[in-house]
């Protein structure tokens, strides 16, 4: 099953555009799964549901708890998870990790963030039977500001040899972040894997963003993120709505009274 769906996305290369969003509980997840070809249970989940200042604060633990629930209700979508900051140094530590990961949550794949320097890890777990997503351009767990890649020519260059790597190395993807179109386009171009882009223009062979970003649930809006919603707000006027009746003895009504 799980070799299918990797199957699957691989053929999607210069196809139709392949659909990914984040999921973290058991209601995105099974929502997600109608529509959408891949799941990513990201570690943006330390940010949105824990209030963390970076990803690099998530526990492998926690992540765990999020996987399994996430690949309890999603029967459709291939979904990866995200390997948590420093659980991939070496390809022992890598190994030992996801393959914890992938016995406790029954996930799909995993992504790691980074080029060259991890493509020997990348080679070795996909060697081992655990398949892997990469990630190039901006790296959330090592970049120490959020700003926007391949402005130059020499980051570039490092992105797009970091790209051509990963998929050598036997990614089955790659996600781009928050890269310059025309960077994005030729990576796109450059490997045999389909890309998908986050921040990275519509050349992609894919689209990802955070759900709680497009949901309007967040705070975080850079310029890539598109609002389909604004549940913040509808959340707070709902809730004020209920407040409001409890002191006003308008809630309970007779409908939701026990007689």
């Amino acid at each position: 099953m799980q070799k299918t769906k990797i199957k699957k996305i691989l053929n999607k290369k210069n196809k139709i555009p392949i659909t990914c969003l984040t999921a973290y509980s058991k209601t995105i997840a099974q929502i997600a799964d109608k529509y959408c070809d891949i799941i990513l249970v990201g570690d943006s989940l330390g940010m949105v549901l824990h209030g963390m200042k970076t990803t690099r604060d998530v526990k492998i633990e926690t992540m765990i708890l999020h996987g399994k629930t996430v690949k309890t209700f999603a029967k459709k979508s291939l979904v990866v998870f995200d390997m948590p900051y420093r659980t991939y140094t070496s390809k022992s530590i890598a190994y030992k990790n996801a393959k914890k990961v992938i016995q406790l949550t029954r996930c799909d794949a995993v992504k790691l963030e980074g080029g060259k320097k991890i493509t020997k890890i990348i080679k070795y777990l996909v060697d081992k039977g655990i398949p892997v997503m990469g990630h190039v351009g901006l790296l959330p767990q090592t970049s120490i500001n959020f700003k926007l890649k391949g402005k130059d020519f020499f980051q570039r260059k490092k992105i797009l040899q970091d790209a051509i790597a990963v998929s050598k190395a036997g990614a089955f993807a790659i996600v781009i972040e928050c890269v310059v179109e025309s960077l994005a386009k030729k990576i796109t171009k450059s490997v045999s894997v389909p890309t998908i882009g986050i921040g990275a223009s519509r050349y992609c062979d894919g689209q990802i963003l955070v759900t709680d970003d497009m949901l309007g649930l967040s705070d975080f809006s850079p310029r890539f993120v598109k609002k389909y919603s604004n549940l913040k707000k509808i959340i707070d006027k709902c809730v004020k709505s209920y407040v409001k009746e409890v002191k006003t003895r308008r809630f309970p009504s007779q409908k939701n009274v026990y007689k």
